[in-house]
């Protein structure tokens, strides 16, 4: 028994002395060059397999024709990663009425020069004339997305969404002169003006989604101009009404007790 008491305390004693030992660290990990910004835009783009033969500082004809509706400014060339990205990208900042005074884009969304276009040609043509036609006057407009470059709807692993090309734009409402707020998804904004937005919209865009399309689009509406067979398009956009009004319950009688109830 003493032998074994004696053996049990030299293990334990071991132990305790191991414990209090150095303890190994961790090998050094190696060593990891810090990245430095490219000091010059060849550096940037070493190595990308991009032709660069078409890049100019000179306007295209997209360009041109869009100055004489819109208030922009020129992007670089947006580059990757992927296919990602594009030429001829501009930042719209306001699309001017026919009377020349801008709606402003808040925030001012980032688009390929033939979409940052049709927009400025569906606000100008369409969505002021039946604002105009509701008697309102459109003051600015709010967006909610444009270029990105991700997968459709978020999605890892989806296919690349028209806006990682600069294609499309997500617009979530519309304000106007008075102050108050359109939005277009909204069931209790006039539903005539929104049938009609949405009409004109559909026969613009490729791609039309709201409401009802996907479950991605409740609460903003998303215009693109992607390129697919045929012409064929898409437009989904289900212009609610109102829910129905529940009735409340009546009001319950008041019942006042009587002295007699009191005792």
């Amino acid at each position: 028994m003493r032998m074994r008491l004696t053996i049990l305390a030299m293990v334990l004693l071991g132990c305790d002395v191991a414990a209090a030992g150095e303890v190994p660290l961790p090998r050094p990990r190696p060593h990891m060059p810090v990245w430095n910004e490219p000091r010059s835009f060849a550096e940037a783009v070493a190595g990308l397999n991009i032709d660069f033969t078409r890049a100019t500082a000179e306007p295209t004809a997209c360009d041109r024709e869009l100055a004489a509706i819109a208030v922009t400014q020129p992007m670089p060339w947006s580059i990757g990663p992927g296919a990602c990205g594009g030429r001829d990208i501009v930042e719209l900042e306001a699309v001017l009425d026919r009377d020349g005074t801008p709606i402003a884009l808040k925030p001012p969304p980032i688009l390929r020069c033939e979409m940052a276009e049709a927009f400025a040609s569906w606000v100008r043509d369409d969505a002021v004339t039946r604002f105009a036609a509701a008697g309102d006057k459109l003051h600015e407009i709010e967006t909610f997305d444009d270029y990105d470059c991700r997968g459709r709807n978020r999605v890892a692993g989806a296919k690349l969404s028209e806006h990682g090309k600069a294609n499309a734009l997500d617009v979530r409402g519309f304000a106007l002169d008075d102050g108050r707020l359109i939005e277009p998804t909204d069931a209790h904004a006039d539903r005539e003006l929104r049938l009609s937005l949405r009409d004109s919209a559909c026969a613009r865009f490729s791609t039309v989604l709201g409401p009802g399309s996907d479950g991605y689009h409740e609460q903003h509406v998303h215009f693109d101009l992607a390129e697919r067979a045929h012409g064929y398009r898409i437009c989904e956009w289900n212009v609610f009404e109102p829910p129905p009004e529940i009735p409340l319950p009546r009001p319950r009688p008041t019942i006042v007790a009587s002295d007699k109830d009191l005792h």
